[in-house]
């Protein structure tokens, strides 16, 4: 690492693997130099694509490579565990797509692993870093809304996905509460920490997967969250937190919002909007800028996005599986 640039090695070649590279090519202070997949022939067609110098058919040459400062691993769930593992093993820093591994125990595992090794780790947690959420989250810390009472939150999509989809895969860690249900989970944990009390349904596929999810969780102070997800109905993606001074609602696409507005008791609302030099909404720029920050200040975890935020979060999905009844095929 220098301090003109960061070496980005990306594990996997799929479709957010893509989006990543593509927010990795714009930054001016970041390189991509080394992809891999499971098959050579994937990663070189990758490579080819991005102008990435060295493309490896395995993930253990990736892991390897002394000339990546950093690598992005964007597997499926089911393989987050043993894909950052090998990386962790070798003495790379690592930046892990969500959800961060398929449970809570896998999670601690790697986390144990990076703080072993002094090596950089962090949840791909977009959300976490974007400008207008963290505008958002500091109004509210602010008091700007009082004391939190409620939070609401969705994310669905309309499908239809078959069977052998990876989003119905037990296997891949399919359904849609860890590939979904993750984003209004930490949008609540976010807000108000760990919950102190998990209540959830949710209607399963007949290979076990959760095709929608609902949950309801509490906390000591009395505030409640309301949460959906869901792989067989397009939701508006809104989300909204309630205090006892006010409300802020963001209209859609909360985990990457273009707006949101304020209502405090007794003035008009207030509109916040993405400035433009942030970039377009679905940016993936600003979590990669936020590694490579704490990378050039030798931090091992980011402030934004915290391991033990991110071990919080998982262990709620955990007990949202336990609820609903969803158990993968590696778990026994």
């Amino acid at each position: 690492m220098t301090e003109q640039s960061v070496r980005w090695g990306v594990l996997a070649t799929g479709g957010i693997a893509a989006a990543f590279t593509a927010a990795l090519v714009d930054l001016p202070d970041a390189e991509v130099v080394a992809v891999a997949s499971r098959t050579e022939a994937s990663a070189k067609a990758f490579a080819e694509r991005f102008g990435i110098e060295r493309a490896y058919g395995d993930w253990s040459a990736l892991a390897a490579d002394e000339d990546i400062d950093v690598v992005y691993v964007a597997t499926p769930h089911s393989a987050h565990r043993t894909a950052a593992g090998l990386c962790l093993e070798a003495g790379r820093n690592v930046l892990v797509e969500k959800a961060f591994t398929l449970n809570s125990r896998e999670a601690a595992e790697l986390v144990t692993l990076a703080r072993d090794r002094g090596s950089f780790l962090m949840e791909a947690m977009w959300m976490y870093c974007n400008p207008l959420v963290r505008r958002l989250k500091a109004l509210v810390d602010d008091g700007a809304i009082g004391e939190v009472r409620t939070v609401q939150a969705d994310f669905g999509l309309a499908g239809p996905f078959p069977p052998s989809h990876r989003l119905r895969d037990p296997a891949q860690g399919g359904g849609a509460l860890l590939d979904l249900g993750v984003y209004p989970v930490s949008f609540a944990h976010l807000l108000l920490g760990e919950p102190a009390d998990v209540k959830a349904s949710a209607v399963l596929s007949a290979e076990g997967a959760d095709l929608q999810t609902a949950a309801l969780f509490s906390w000591d102070s009395g505030a409640l969250a309301a949460l959906h997800c869901s792989i067989v109905g397009g939701t508006g993606t809104s989300a909204s937190v309630t205090g006892a001074l006010g409300r802020i609602d963001i209209p859609d696409g909360f985990f990457h919002p273009e707006r949101f507005v304020l209502h405090r008791d007794g003035r008009d609302p207030e509109e916040f909007v993405l400035d433009p030099a942030d970039g377009p909404r679905n940016t993936l720029r600003h979590e990669a800028s936020e590694v490579m920050r704490a990378l050039r200040a030798g931090e091992t975890e980011s402030p934004l996005v915290p391991l033990e935020g991110t071990l919080a979060v998982m262990r709620t999905l955990d007990a949202v599986r336990e609820r609903i009844g969803v158990r993968y095929p590696q778990e026994g």
